[in-house]
């Protein structure tokens, strides 16, 4: 199967050879060619160039985009899509004045979607998640890294992983699962943290690797939840048995988690919202990239990663949306890239790098995803006739996609 799209009024994140991260200044440049062409072979780009030398091509199908941008599929390095049910009366609660801190200390919050997630099948669970699933799919969203987190036992946590697998299985869109067992004290281990860890360390994550369910261990280092020992032996735990660190920090307290993940080899630490001069030495000439998630922000009224402070010093960025029932019921890539340059005043192109080649390298898939490049996977968006590219995030209300294709078939 052959599919060559034409007249294309300008195909972005064009890469002659592949590079896997942007960084610093380089984030303001985004490649493009206008009135082009690309070639697509079943699931892989084999070809693009510009219209005039776009001659005797044949393909199976042709479609012409004249008017329209064409781009790589979103990649969302950061989600919480598997969850059973909804947290909309907490919404109201914040409304009405409770911060997302109390809500959690009454017993809301991850507690909340935990006690859900044990009392419902698997199936069921699949059910809700898949549907998820599609809506991003449609939304622009061609790659996704879920995380656990909402089982905190060990057979909740196994359920929320074998839904994440089937998924995978069941989805053209590239999948990555992360154990995320410490994500909250369950009430059960109330008085006795350290017992909840020894459970994560010595059952939760073993079974996990046994049955290949995950590939990051992930941890909510925050004050309240995680301190930075119990995240540094999870970690520990997590490396030994080949699983890759991620981290969850900074998102209301900045107290060294950002040069913790750095010492055990983060691929990514995600949140920063709050974030210091130590934090941003500590991620120099590493290989940790920085994700923010600004419609968690938006969601909670909760100050904006920083990004001009991360950009300037040199450093990459990526975007994700945090898609979860409490804090970010939203898995809408778009409206991210828009929030972004709205209000973190990141520029059309820094975001948009942000959330295609160096979300894809935050899901440590930048080799095959992320941008326009020969012999990458074809997962492309052809947005509706606009202006130029910089109208996708100043028009955040409305749904410019026209076609997503994924694998080279359209979805």
């Amino acid at each position: 199967m052959t599919l060559l799209i034409t007249n294309i009024k300008e195909l972005l994140q064009v890469r002659e050879t592949n590079v896997t991260v942007i960084k610093g200044a380089d984030m303001k440049i985004l490649p493009t060619l206008k009135n082009a062409y690309l070639l697509i072979e079943h699931d892989t780009i084999v070809e693009y160039g510009s219209m005039t030398d776009c001659i005797d091509i044949e393909a199976d199908k042709i479609i012409d985009a004249s008017g329209k941008v064409v781009l790589p599929t979103w990649c969302d390095s950061h989600t919480h899509l598997v969850y059973a049910g909804n947290r909309v009366q907490e919404f109201v609660d914040r409304i009405n004045g409770l911060s997302y801190e109390a809500i959690a200390n009454r017993g809301g919050g991850i507690l909340n979607s935990a006690e859900k997630l044990q009392n419902i099948s698997e199936d069921e669970l699949y059910n809700q998640s898949a549907e998820r699933l599609k809506q991003v799919i449609k939304l622009g969203t061609g790659a996704i890294e879920i995380k656990s987190g909402y089982g905190l036992t060990v057979e909740a946590e196994l359920k929320m992983l074998r839904v994440i697998k089937r998924l995978k299985k069941d989805f053209d869109v590239k999948v990555k699962a992360t154990l995320l067992a410490a994500h909250a004290i369950p009430k059960a281990y109330k008085n006795n943290k350290e017992g909840f860890i020894d459970l994560v360390v010595n059952e939760m994550i073993p079974a996990v690797v046994n049955e290949n369910l995950a590939e990051y261990i992930d941890v909510f280092c925050e004050k309240g939840y995680f301190s930075l020992e119990d995240t540094k032996r999870v970690l520990e735990a997590g490396r030994q048995h080949g699983l890759i660190p991620k981290i969850h920090v900074n998102q209301f307290n900045a107290f060294g988690g950002v040069a913790l993940a750095v010492n055990n080899d983060a691929l990514s630490v995600d949140h920063l919202e709050e974030l210091n001069t130590e934090d941003i030495e500590a991620l120099k000439n590493t290989n940790t990239i920085p994700v923010a998630l600004p419609s968690c922000s938006y969601f909670l009224s909760i100050p904006y990663t920083p990004a001009r402070q991360l950009i300037d010093a040199g450093l990459p960025l990526a975007l994700a949306t945090d898609y979860n029932p409490g804090s970010t019921p939203s898995g809408n890539m778009n409206f991210v890239v828009s929030t972004a340059c709205i209000k973190m005043k990141m520029t059309p192109e820094e975001a948009i790098n942000a959330a295609t080649i160096n979300g894809a390298y935050a899901m440590g898939i930048s080799n095959t995803h992320g941008s326009i490049c020969r012999g990458k996977k074809a997962n492309i968006i052809i947005t509706q006739p606009i202006p130029d590219y910089s109208y996708l995030p100043y028009a955040f209300g409305d749904n410019l996609i026209d076609t997503v294709i994924i694998n080279g078939q359209t979805v």
